[in-house]
């Protein structure tokens, strides 16, 4: 079975349990953070992703972990599950799908606005709200820039990538004039 379809079982699960307990979101956040603790440190992952470590060992490297998170009963015990069927390696893929899935119940979606120079508070507003009328969901926007677009922004609503950077309008042009 792909690692895909083992995050989604996973990620459902928990989210089944999450909309139960009305905790979904602080669990999003509590598996978020651990996730975000082992791709930082290729040590911690390997450790907790090894079975040739002893089993209470790595569970108490979790444990440690989650106390500092202050992780709900559920997430623990969540983690002690994944140890135990040694599925901790798929924690990262299991929190992408568990935020997912929250902001799809949250009628949420990512996007990334990618400009030449910084965009000033009416731009990012308007490309707001442009971006919540297209996607019918309340728009998470995060920033960034790029001097190599030359101009124009490269936008990223959920799977769609719109390109109006003069970087890829010249390519085109170029292309045209090649024909």
């Amino acid at each position: 079975m792909s690692n895909g379809s083992i995050s989604r079982r996973y990620a459902r699960a928990l989210m089944a349990i999450g909309v139960e307990e009305d905790s979904f979101q602080a669990m999003g956040k509590q598996l978020g953070a651990f996730a975000r603790a082992m791709s930082t440190s290729d040590e911690l992952s390997e450790t907790l992703s090894n079975p040739a470590f002893p089993r209470a060992d790595r569970w108490n490297i979790v444990e440690a972990i989650l106390t500092h998170i202050s992780a709900s009963k559920t997430v623990k015990n969540f983690f002690a599950l994944l140890l135990d069927r040694e599925r901790l390696a798929a924690l990262p893929g299991i929190s992408r799908e568990l935020d997912r899935m929250i902001d799809e119940r949250l009628g949420r979606i990512e996007a990334e606005v990618v400009s030449a120079q910084p965009l000033s508070k009416e731009q990012v507003s308007e490309l707001t709200k442009t971006l919540e009328a297209m996607s019918g969901k309340k728009v998470e926007l995060s920033r960034r820039e790029d001097p190599d677009l030359l101009g124009g922004v490269v936008t990223k609503l959920g799977d769609f990538v719109y390109d109006g950077s003069l970087r890829t309008q010249l390519a085109r042009m170029r292309i045209g004039l090649a024909d």
